[in-house]
C-alpha cells in the first residue's frame, strides 16, 4: 500500500508539473500573441464607444455590455474554432485572410472619411430619429458586433500567425486567453469613456475643490473627447488595415510597396533623441496611406462603378 500510494502521488506530482509546464506555455505564447494584436485592439477600444452615444445613461452601460457579449461570442464561438481548423488544415490560408480583413478595415475607414464630408450624412442622421429607442439600440448593436467580428478575426488571425508552430493545445489555450483578457480590457476601457461625463457630474457635486474642478474638467472634455476618437478610430483602422496589407505583400514576395514604407521608417528613424518615435510614426503613416489607396479603390468598386452602370 504505502509502494503504491508512492507511485500515485509520483504520478500526481508529474502531472501537475507537466500541467505547470502547459500552463507556462500557454500564457507565454498567449502574451507575445497578444502583443502582437495591440494596434487592432486600439483601433477596437476608439471605434466602439460611438455605439453606445447618443443614449440616456441608463442605457450606456448595458449597450457596451450587449456588445462585449457579442465580442466574447465572436471570438470563442466562432473565431477560436475557425482558427483552430485553419491552423490544422489550411495554415497557408491565415495570411490572405489577414489581408482579406485588413482590406475590410481600410474600406470602413474610408467610407467614414467620405461620409464626414458627404451631404448624405444629415439625411442619415435623420433616419436614425425616425427609429424607436430600442430599434435604434438593436440597431447599433448588431452593427458594433459585426465591426467587432472583423477586428476580433484580425485579433485571432494576428495570435494565430504568431503561435502557429506551437501544439494544437497551446494554439487553443493562447488564442482563448489572447481573446478573453482583450475582450475585457477593451470593454472596461470603453465602458469608463461612455461613463466619464457621468463621472465628472458626480465628482463635480463633491465638497472638495479640486475633486469638483477635476469632475467639470472631465463633463468639459466629453465632446472633445469623442471626436477625438472618432479621428483616432478612423486613423487606426487605416493604419492596421494599412500595415496587414503591407505586411501581406511581403509575405507573398511582393516587396515594392514594403519596402517604401521600411524605406520611410528607417529615413524618419534618423531624427536625433526621437528616433524610435518618428520610425514608428512614420511607419504607421505609410501604411495608413496604403490603406487610404486601398479603401478608396474598393469604395469606387463597391459604390461607383454599380451608378454608373445603373445610368
Amino acid at each position: 500500500m504505502p509502494s503504491g500510494l508512492a507511485a500515485l502521488l509520483d504520478d500526481i506530482a508529474g502531472i501537475t508539473k507537466l500541467a505547470a509546464a502547459s500552463l507556462d506555455d500557454v500564457s507565454g505564447a498567449a502574451g507575445k500573441a497578444g502583443s502582437k494584436a495591440v494596434g487592432v485592439v486600439v483601433d477596437d477600444a476608439a471605434v466602439t464607444p460611438g455605439y453606445a452615444m447618443g443614449f440616456t445613461p441608463d442605457r450606456e452601460l448595458p449597450i457596451v455590455w450587449k456588445i462585449a457579449v457579442g465580442s466574447f461570442r465572436n471570438k470563442l464561438l466562432f473565431l477560436l474554432p475557425g482558427a483552430l481548423l485553419l491552423s490544422a488544415f489550411a495554415p497557408w490560408a491565415v495570411t490572405p485572410i489577414l489581408m482579406l480583413g485588413g482590406a475590410y478595415l481600410c474600406f470602413e475607414a474610408t467610407e467614414k472619411i467620405i461620409e464626414a464630408f458627404s451631404p448624405d450624412a444629415e439625411g442619415e442622421a435623420v433616419e436614425e430619429l425616425a427609429l424607436s429607442s430600442k430599434d435604434l439600440e438593436a440597431q447599433k448593436v448588431a452593427g458594433a458586433i459585426r465591426t467587432d467580428l472583423i477586428l476580433s478575426g484580425e485579433i485571432m488571425a494576428i495570435a494565430l500567425a504568431d503561435v502557429a508552430e506551437r501544439p494544437l493545445a497551446v494554439q487553443a489555450g493562447a488564442l482563448a486567453v489572447v481573446g478573453v483578457l482583450l475582450t475585457i480590457a477593451v470593454y472596461g476601457v470603453v465602458g469608463l469613456i461612455v461613463k466619464m461625463d457621468d463621472i465628472g457630474l458626480h465628482m463635480a457635486g463633491r465638497r472638495t475643490r479640486p475633486v469638483r474642478a477635476l469632475g467639470r474638467g472631465l463633463v468639459r472634455a466629453m465632446p472633445l473627447t469623442m471626436e477625438a476618437l472618432t479621428v483616432i478610430g478612423t486613423a487606426a483602422m487605416l493604419w492596421v488595415g494599412g500595415g496587414i496589407i503591407v505586411h501581406g505583400l511581403e509575405h507573398f514576395g511582393l516587396d515594392a510597396v514594403p519596402h517604401m514604407v521600411e524605406g520611410a521608417s528607417h529615413w524618419a528613424a534618423g531624427a536625433p533623441g526621437v528616433g524610435p518615435v518618428t520610425g514608428w510614426m512614420a511607419m504607421a503613416a505609410a501604411s495608413a496611406v496604403v490603406g487610404l489607396i486601398i479603401g478608396g479603390a474598393i469604395v469606387v468598386a463597391v459604390h461607383l462603378l454599380p451608378r454608373r452602370k445603373a445610368h
